[in-house]
């Protein structure tokens, strides 16, 4: 009975023990990305080179309208991106970036 427990116990601790390097490689991954993107950033306003990025149906329209939320509503549905990046990126189509 306590040699059960024992290999459980040790069990459980070697899985959780193992889970630590793939969230640390998951952010590592992740931070790389961010660090890319924004350097890509910088380079293209550098050169000044201006991204009309895919053709999002709507969101324009909706600008040109005074309609943000449902601009940034059609980009979050052409796209698939999360609130704060759509919001970001229908910002810079409406400053013309």
């Amino acid at each position: 009975m306590e040699t059960a427990l024992m290999l459980s116990t040790l069990a459980l601790v070697l899985a959780l023990v193992m889970q630590f390097p793939l969230r640390n490689r998951r952010d590592d991954v992740s931070f790389r990305l961010t660090e890319i993107e924004r350097r890509q950033r910088l380079i293209m306003e550098h050169l000044g080179v201006v991204d009309r990025g895919p053709a999002l149906p709507g969101v324009r329209e909706h600008l040109a309208r005074g309609d943000k939320i449902r601009a940034i509503k059609a980009y979050r549905e052409a796209t698939g991106t999360d609130l704060r990046t759509a919001k970001e990126a229908v910002e810079a189509i409406a400053a013309g970036r």
